[in-house]
């Protein structure tokens, strides 16, 4: 259920990527500002809502809609342009699972490290470790270099993390098909334990409109940077699936 108290703010937020031809444009534009030509994308233009703790939301729209711009501009990955946002709480995002790991260090360790990097505390890891690498399901590999695992190995300790530390936000983009399908099975029961604790926001990015149907009450419709509706999750689903966005 949710509160009264705002945990996400955007306030007429615009992010803008400078596009060039080649790596060589794009080194010059650094030396050069001024004296060498680009395409403006503006990944996101304008935007501005606010989401209350507890709520449940999920993001619509196609490819380059500005959808996965927005949650990496929330869990502090990317910065706007222009406008500003205010985000209240710990945020554990299902982005990009294994960003952040050292190759060099042991899974354990980088239990430790991403954790840190959470703004967690060394107790509240230590709490959280053996649920961690219980979920991961990776066995003995946890204590060797990570740079020995494959990619699956990498999705499941990321999302063993994400999963086991008590997130205040909790962002899921298109995270949900890792591993095989009992752990699939195992990713989407643990996402729902989440959002059904108390204050626990969620904001969701996927294609499947079922599982966000399932999960989230309200929806934001996205199309060319821009937020184009704002309201309940079957009324947006219902202008996503009919194209009229």
């Amino acid at each position: 259920m949710s509160s009264d108290k705002v945990v996400i703010r955007f306030s007429h937020v615009k992010k803008l990527y400078k596009l060039f031809p080649n790596d060589k444009r794009r080194l010059m534009s650094v030396f050069f500002p001024k004296r060498v030509n680009y395409h403006a994308k503006w990944a996101v233009n304008d935007v501005s809502f606010e989401i209350r703790q507890g709520e449940s939301v999920a993001i619509f729209g196609v490819n380059g809609a500005g959808k996965s711009t927005v949650l990496k501009m929330i869990t502090g990955v990317a910065f706007p342009t222009e406008g500003w946002i205010d985000v209240d709480g710990r945020v554990s995002a299902l982005l990009e699972l294994t960003a952040g790991f050292d190759s060099e260090l042991t899974g354990r360790e980088n239990i430790y490290l991403k954790c840190q990097l959470m703004g967690m505390k060394d107790n509240e890891i230590s709490e959280a470790e053996q649920s961690i690498v219980d979920f991961a399901e990776i066995g003995e590999y946890i204590d060797q270099p990570t740079r020995t695992y494959s990619s699956g190995m990498l999705a499941r300790l990321g999302f063993a993390i994400n999963v086991n530390t008590e997130p205040e936000i909790f962002i899921v983009d298109e995270a949900l098909s890792t591993g095989d399908s009992r752990f699939q099975e195992k990713c989407l029961l643990r996402v729902q334990e989440i959002i059904e604790r108390d204050n626990v926001t969620l904001l969701f990015v996927t294609h499947n409109i079922g599982t966000a149907v399932k999960f989230c009450r309200r929806g934001l419709v996205m199309k060319l940077g821009k937020v184009t509706f704002d309201g309940p999750i079957k009324e947006a689903q219902r202008l996503y699936e009919g194209g009229d966005y």
